[in-house]
């Protein structure tokens, strides 16, 4: 085994066992850790655009994608139900606001960036609280959905691939790669349902399958976007992190957009 394989094997599967013991337990462990991640993403997003997470629009950003990502009513009773979306709203007046005393050197197409980065980084981890607060099985599902999507399109498209995605963007991605991902992550998913139909929530199961095959569409779309995101600022990895797999948004860009998905779909 080459070494750099060697180490992407070994931190992949550290980070996994750090990972998974939080969303086997749940609770306030698991969503405090979840957190920790939204912060730790919208910093490296923030240094893409050459911003410090420590000055105050990185700072906001980041607390911004913390109070998206909690379900801050649970912590803090007096919050109505919907109280993480009205306090990220606040931040985002705060962070419009900064352009008042920077007006010269920060407009208001620049304070766009740290918003969106974190509603972006936000929204999608507290689909991932929201998937474990209903159960661990709902979780799961969605985590085997991911990565057989990410096995599937890397074995198929090196094996046949000869047709790129989109090039422009990501030149190793394959239309064979995308439809063999699908393809991958519905078998996978016909799998589990036939262990835990619970996770089906109502739908039959060719009607669930064809939502599997929206889904990793989505996850391979979501991994296109940081990819867009990385190649406009000239960087491989969006952080330094994991050794041999970069950093936080690496590895959950794909989940970031699966988990809303599934939500407005109402798997949880």
């Amino acid at each position: 085994m080459r070494r750099d394989l060697r180490k992407r094997v070994v931190f992949g599967v550290l980070a996994f066992a750090i990972f998974m013991p939080f969303v086997w337990t749940g609770g306030v462990a698991f969503q405090i850790f979840v957190g920790l991640l939204a912060m730790l993403s919208t910093a490296e997003l923030i240094k893409m655009h050459r911003l410090s997470p420590s000055s105050i629009e990185g700072i906001l950003a980041m607390l911004g994608s913390l109070v998206l990502t909690l379900p801050l009513e649970n912590y803090l009773p007096f919050l109505p139900t919907d109280g993480n979306y009205t306090a990220y709203a606040l931040i985002v007046f705060l962070l419009l606001g900064s352009t008042v005393f920077n007006l010269r050197t920060y407009s208001y197409s620049e304070a766009v960036f740290p918003i969106a980065s974190s509603f972006y980084v936000g929204i999608g981890f507290h689909s991932l609280i929201l998937a474990r607060m209903d159960s661990l099985n709902k979780v799961l599902f969605a985590l085997f959905i991911v990565w057989a999507t990410d096995i599937g399109a890397y074995m198929i498209g090196s094996r046949i691939g000869r047709h790129k995605l989109m090039p422009l963007v990501s030149p190793n991605k394959s239309v064979e790669g995308f439809w063999g991902g699908i393809v991958i992550a519905v078998i996978v998913a016909a799998l589990f349902v036939f262990f835990d139909k619970t996770v089906a929530a109502g739908y039959s199961l060719p009607v669930l399958l064809g939502l599997v095959a929206v889904f990793s569409a989505f996850a391979q779309f979501g991994d296109l976007v940081e990819s867009a995101i990385k190649r406009r600022f000239g960087v491989k990895d969006s952080g330094k992190l994991i050794p041999g797999h970069g950093g936080i948004l690496d590895r959950f860009d794909s989940m970031i957009f699966v988990f809303p998905i599934m939500h407005l779909f109402g798997l949880f």
